[in-house]
């Protein structure tokens, strides 16, 4: 039986891609510590996804692993080295302000822990392909420089801008304000290419937008979609940090992303690169969000508007998805940004 070894594995994407697999009928090994509870507290648990996923999988196993230590990983490679079948890396500190506060500890899991994952990929499993969940910040606040203009609920670009399909790989990622997590995040982005590249393994880095679904965590420093439902509904009031609040994200559910996942087990390329989100057929604005769980709920919402943003924060991104879909035109989008709002809403009763 074919096995998916996946770090990160009770967060959004791992759980996600655990309960995906296992379906498929992979037996599954997932590598996580909660260290999210460490970084955002108990709300930032993950510990019930843990639960879920046991009790849901019989063919899942999860051990409680930091990726920083490369001898505990590579007990867990060596033992399963002939059995291996795809590695998938989610795994992550997730947070631009915890990046800027503790930067040696936002490196050593990203960028450090990555290394230690290809290393031990390029000795035991070296035909398996290797899936990265990279992110959009690798090209920092680049996004900001475009000619963005302001409309009633966002921001936008004209349609006859080049960019306004979404962004695209070749979009430069220096000259930026990154945030710590944002470079931190390059260098693994960037290191998964070259072991794709320079040495010949079969991997992938997925440059995520806005990710999330009904297993997201969300927290303050994290989670944006997730934890604006929770914070509404239960608080009746959300923060808006910097630019009105009218910042566009695109939305991609945690599904959807699976699915390329699988896409590319299926018929996988080495030292690829692929911008990944809800592009223009889901995206929104923060204030569009906060609308849409207004008219589904019949609530109203405090807005209190911050003016000062997060260092490195995007005005506008939405991902150019074009180049994933020619590789792999099979792929196709299941939820819209309404639909992810009404399932997250329905996941909060």
């Amino acid at each position: 039986m074919s096995l998916a070894l996946i770090t990160g594995s009770t967060g959004l994407v791992g759980s996600e891609a655990v309960n995906f697999f296992h379906d498929k009928g992979f037996d599954v090994i997932g590598i996580d510590n909660n260290l999210r509870k460490f970084f955002f507290g108990k709300n930032g648990s993950t510990s019930w996804i843990k639960a879920k996923l046991l009790k849901r999988n019989k063919n899942f196993q999860n051990f409680n692993i930091d990726i920083r230590n490369k001898f505990a990983l590579k007990k867990i490679f060596r033992k399963y080295s002939g059995k291996i079948s795809i590695i998938i890396h989610c795994a992550a500190q997730p947070s631009h302000d915890y990046g800027k506060n503790y930067p040696f500890l936002d490196f050593h899991v990203n960028a450090t822990g990555t290394l230690n994952l290809l290393e031990l990929t390029k000795v035991y499993s070296p035909d398996s392909p290797f899936i990265f969940m990279s992110t959009n910040k690798v090209y920092g606040d680049n996004p900001n420089k475009l000619k963005i203009y302001e409309k009633e609920t966002r921001w936008e670009l004209k349609k006859d801008d080049k960019n306004f399909r979404g962004i695209k790989e070749n979009f430069p990622i220096d000259n930026a304000t990154h945030s710590f997590f944002g470079v931190s995040k390059t260098y693994a982005d960037l290191i998964v290419q070259e072991y794709g590249k320079n040495i010949g393994l079969k991997t992938v880095c997925f440059r995520g937008g806005c990710i999330t679904g009904p297993n997201h965590s969300g927290a303050t420093l994290h989670g944006f979609l997730s934890y604006l439902v929770k914070a509404s509904l239960n608080n009746r009031k959300y923060n808006l940090i910097g630019y009105k609040g009218k910042q566009v994200r695109d939305n991609l559910h945690s599904n959807d992303l699976v699915s390329c996942f699988w896409e590319f087990y299926k018929k996988p390329r080495k030292g690829e690169i692929y911008n990944i989100g809800g592009g223009r057929y889901s995206n929104c604005s923060i204030l569009e969000a906060l609308n849409l769980v207004e008219e589904t709920t019949n609530i109203t919402i405090k807005k209190n508007i911050l003016k000062t943003p997060r260092v490195g924060d995007h005005i506008w991104y939405i991902s150019d998805t074009s180049r994933f879909k020619k590789h792999y035109p099979k792929w196709k989008q299941k939820y819209n940004t309404k639909k992810i709002i009404e399932e997250l809403i329905e996941n909060q009763k």
